[in-house]
C-alpha cells in the first residue's frame, strides 16, 4: 500500500540536527508499530502536490506551524485536494493542522482556543471508537493553541478531553483525524517545548509540560495510535 504524506510543516530549524522531518516521523512511527508501507512525500507548503488524489492508496496530512485561517495559496490548494480525496473514497488521516484543515474544509470552524496552549502529554477519552479499539482512553503529546471549535455536521467525535472537545473526529469511516501528535516522541516534545518556551508558549505552561514529560518518559500510547491509523488505512472499503 502506498501512503502519500502531505507535509504541511516540518521540524523547526533549531531541532533539525537531532530529529527527522514531520513526514519522516510518521514513517518511523509506523516502523515501530511493525507496519510497512510504501511512501511518497509531498511538501505542500512549497506547492509540491500530487498530480491527482489517485496516485496513492491512502493519505496523511501532517502538523504545521501555520493556522488554517491564514488561508495561504497552498492551503487553498490543499483544501481542494482534501475534497478530491473525499470523492475518491480513499482513506485520509489528519494530525494537528491536518485535523484542523480537514474540519475547516468540510464545514467546521477552527480558531485560537481561549483556554490557551495545550502542550506535553494529554489524555483523551475515546467514544464511538468500537470500529478500531476497545480502549477507553489514550495519552500522546500535544502542541497547539488552535482547535476545532465547531465540528462539521457529518463528523463523529471519537476522542475528547476537558481541554479539547473535538480531539478526534471520524468522517463516514473514510477520514480519521486527531488534534494531538502520535508521531512526536517524548524526547522531541521536550526539546520542542524548550525551544518554544517564552517566545511562543508561556513559561508557566511550558514548565508544567516539561515536568510532566520528565515524569513519564516512555509510557505513552503513540504505537497504539499508529496501530489504529494503520488499521484504518488498510481496512477494506
Amino acid at each position: 500500500m502506498k501512503i502519500g504524506i502531505l507535509a504541511a510543516g516540518t521540524t523547526p530549524d533549531e531541532l533539525t540536527d537531532r530529529y527527522s522531518t514531520y513526514a519522516e516521523m510518521f514513517v518511523e512511527l509506523f516502523d515501530k508499530a511493525g507496519k510497512k508501507f510504501e511512501y511518497e512525500f509531498f511538501d505542500v507548503r512549497e506547492d509540491v502536490f500530487p498530480d491527482s488524489a489517485d496516485v496513492c492508496d491512502g493519505w496523511i496530512i501532517t502538523g504545521s506551524k501555520f493556522g488554517v485561517y491564514d488561508n495561504l495559496p497552498w492551503m487553498i490548494r490543499l483544501k481542494q485536494l482534501i475534497l478530491d480525496i473525499r470523492a475518491t473514497g480513499k482513506p485520509l488521516i489528519g494530525i494537528c493542522f491536518g485535523h484542523q484543515i480537514i474540519a475547516d474544509t468540510l464545514g467546521g470552524k477552527v480558531e485560537k482556543y481561549q483556554g490557551g496552549w495545550g502542550v506535553s502529554l494529554h489524555t483523551y477519552q475515546l467514544q464511538n471508537a468500537d470500529s478500531f479499539t476497545t480502549d477507553k482512553e489514550f495519552t500522546i503529546n500535544a502542541m497547539h493553541q488552535d482547535q476545532v471549535v465547531e465540528k462539521p455536521a457529518d463528523a463523529t467525535v471519537i476522542a475528547s478531553s476537558d481541554f479539547c472537545r473535538y480531539a478526534g473526529l471520524m468522517y463516514d469511516d473514510q477520514i480519521m483525524t486527531f488534534q494531538a501528535h502520535p508521531e512526536f516522541t517524548v524526547a522531541y516534545e521536550a526539546d520542542l517545548v524548550k525551544a518554544r518556551r517564552s517566545t511562543v508558549v508561556p513559561d508557566e505552561i511550558a514548565d508544567k509540560g516539561l515536568a510532566l514529560l520528565a515524569e513519564r518518559k516512555t509510557d505513552i500510547d503513540s504505537v497504539k495510535v499508529a496501530d489504529w491509523m494503520a488499521g484504518f488505512l488498510t481496512k477494506p472499503r
